[in-house]
């Protein structure tokens, strides 16, 4: 009995133990990941996974650890298991793996995982936007043009990314220096701000701006003399964390001397407690955009921009707003010479990741925000997107599938973007073509831009260049009524168009049938009936049109019968056909009764063999019930 207490106790010890060392690991696990020491965190609690320890906060960690460090298939299978059959689960989690999803280019999935978190978050920015633009990939589609980016020979396994131009030379960012400390959150080294030289040599920028800890995103005035660029929380030799122990960024500025980049400065809206991030000029140079977590950001980073005054001091930070900025990542400004804002988001519909999109800046507030489409975004994370657009040459970093790491730098030159119209022109009542018209194009100010003709065929094709503005087109030709129509070039990389011309109506000669001349439908009449049909009155409506626009026009009015009944019945039956007739004239179309005259034929003037004695069917008789409209004077 004692020996079986002991084995027991022994027993019993040793489950305690168990537990309490698996609690140990996955506080230890916790502990690390709260650093944000993803890449170490990662392997503690998938070993803790793998050993059947299934709870919600392991896999929810694990799944973001991957999902953090852009390792989107394995960030997938653990978001899967985490939201399946479970409830009460973080609604952000389902915008994470819906991501993961759209990275494996698994975009049906990932639209519906995205319609389960708009039904949890209805009022999200995001959440709208899934819902009024569930065909998103097929505009995206006609966004993207046709060429190619190049991957830099200057890219390493580590990663290389956020180009800018100083004195000609390329300035990027690199994790490339193995001697530096290595950052827990990718197990890389620290980044640094390099320098490729025309001659195909690479070098540490000139000066103080690189340290220990991080450095990136340069931006530097055209006179050369002065650099914006972001940093670790590291100035003057003190290195500092925020309250929660985590790494920050700040802004700071260099001035050149004697060649190298001196006299650094902390910007004065730094902060400790969040991060000031990726700076960038405007055109004049008086303005600073940056990314930020600041106090007031709606998401995990949002774009602010500052004034910077003449004196060289500063404005307060102005956030760009609700329609710019979302619930995610917004980051990477850059503002091109036509004034045009080009940011990163994740936050915006996209081909997954980050994808690069651009706003005029005078229409900040009114614009529409365009997905740049492919080959410049992709499923995975494109950011740092810059670009000159008098060479039309530039930059994009990515860490997109069949890179040389982890980011890398691509370059392209993007061809003149341009549009092709094409369309037909026709008859619109006979639907045939119309050659040599004359066509004539206007753009949004009434300038016109471009006239041509048809062809033999009644084609025309014309180029426009990707403004993105409403364009009118005007058709002419003689015995035709002109027509215009608008048409959009922003959704759209080519527009086809069918326009089509009415035929001119001419005050017609005596003796015209108008059935032929306004390509009318006949005027019948029920049987041993004189009353109006509603078919009939859009028909009456059309003549009265005509005797409004010629007013000189006057017209006889014929009316009918079938064989069928008395001689004498029918003659009386068409003359009250006549009557009515007119007076729907008279009394719909306000037409002066002097311009009418008419009179009952009864069934004198048949238009088939449907006469006495004749087997017809109703058909044939109704087509004798009718009334007729000749021109008699004008």
């Amino acid at each position: 009995m004692k020996k079986r207490i002991y084995i027991l106790s022994i027993v019993s010890f040793l489950s305690f133990n168990a537990t309490f060392s698996q609690k140990a690991k996955i506080k230890s696990a916790v502990k690390q990941y709260e650093k944000l020491s993803y890449a170490d965190s990662k392997s503690n609690l998938l070993s803790l996974a793998n050993k059947g320890n299934t709870s919600l906060e392991v896999i929810e960690k694990l799944a973001n650890a991957y999902y953090f460090n852009n390792e989107m298939q394995d960030a997938s299978k653990w978001y899967s298991k985490l939201i399946e059959g479970n409830t009460n689960i973080e609604s952000e989690n389902f915008f994470r793996y819906a991501q993961t999803l759209k990275a494996q280019e698994n975009y049906e999935e990932a639209n519906k995982i995205m319609l389960a978190f708009a039904t949890m978050n209805p009022q999200d920015s995001r959440a709208k936007k899934i819902l009024s633009s569930t065909n998103y990939l097929k505009a995206i589609e006609e966004l993207s043009e046709d060429f190619e980016l190049n991957n830099l020979d200057i890219n390493t396994p580590y990663s290389d990314f956020g180009t800018s131009t100083y004195q000609d030379n390329l300035v990027f960012a690199s994790s490339r220096d193995k001697d530096e400390k290595i950052y827990s959150w990718n197990a890389q080294p620290f980044l640094d701000l390099f320098e490729l030289n025309k001659d195909g040599s690479i070098k540490e920028i000139l000066g103080n701006i690189n340290t220990k800890y991080h450095e990136s995103s340069a931006a530097f005035t055209k006179d050369g003399n002065t650099v914006y660029f972001t940093r670790n929380n590291y100035y003057k030799g003190n290195f500092k964390k925020n309250s929660n122990d985590f790494h920050t960024l700040k802004i700071y500025k260099a001035t050149l001397v004697e060649g190298k980049w001196t006299n650094i400065e902390s910007l004065p809206f730094n902060n400790s407690e969040y991060s000031v991030a990726h700076p960038a000029l405007s055109t004049d140079e008086k303005k600073l955009y940056f990314a930020s977590d600041m106090p007031g950001t709606y998401g995990a980073s949002d774009i602010f921009v500052v004034d910077i005054h003449d004196d060289g001091s500063y404005g307060e930070p102005i956030n760009l707003g609700a329609k710019i900025n979302t619930e995610s990542r917004e980051n990477f400004p850059f503002i091109s010479e036509k004034n045009i804002l080009y940011f990163s988001s994740d936050g915006h519909l996209g081909l997954g990741g980050l994808d690069v999109f651009k706003i005029e800046i005078k229409n900040i507030e009114s614009g529409v925000i365009q997905n740049l489409g492919k080959p410049i975004n992709s499923p995975k994370d494109d950011f740092a997107y810059v670009i000159n657009e008098t060479t039309r040459k530039g930059y994009i970093s990515s860490n997109r599938t069949g890179g040389k790491g982890d980011d890398d730098i691509y370059s392209f030159i993007a061809p003149e973007c341009s549009k092709q119209v094409s369309g037909t022109l026709i008859n619109k009542k006979t639907q045939e073509v119309l050659e040599d018209a004359d066509l004539v194009i206007y753009d949004g100010s009434n300038k016109i831009i471009k006239s041509l003709k048809t062809d033999n065929s009644g084609k025309f094709q014309f180029n426009l260049t990707c403004k993105q503005e409403t364009y009118t087109v005007e058709a002419k030709k003689e015995d035709y009524n002109d027509t215009s129509t608008n048409f959009s070039t922003k959704k759209t990389r080519d527009i086809v168009l069918t326009l089509a011309l009415e035929p001119e109506i001419k005050a017609a000669e005596v003796g015209t049938d108008l059935f032929k001349l306004l390509n009318l439908k006949p005027i019948y009449f029920d049987y041993d009936k004189s009353i109006i049909r509603p078919d009939a009155q859009l028909e009456l409506e059309k003549i009265i049109n005509y005797m409004n626009e010629f007013p000189s026009v006057k017209i006889d009015v014929r009316s009918h019968t079938d064989s069928r009944g008395k001689d004498a019945y029918n003659f009386a039956l068409s003359n009250r056909r006549n009557k009515s007739t007119i007076k729907f004239i008279v009394e719909k179309g306000g037409i002066s009764k002097n311009r009418l005259t008419g009179k009952g034929y009864g069934e004198t003037k048949l238009v088939n063999k449907c006469k006495n004695g004749v087997k017809c069917t109703k058909e044939e008789h109704q087509k004798n019930r009718r009334s007729e409209f000749i021109v008699v004077a004008n």
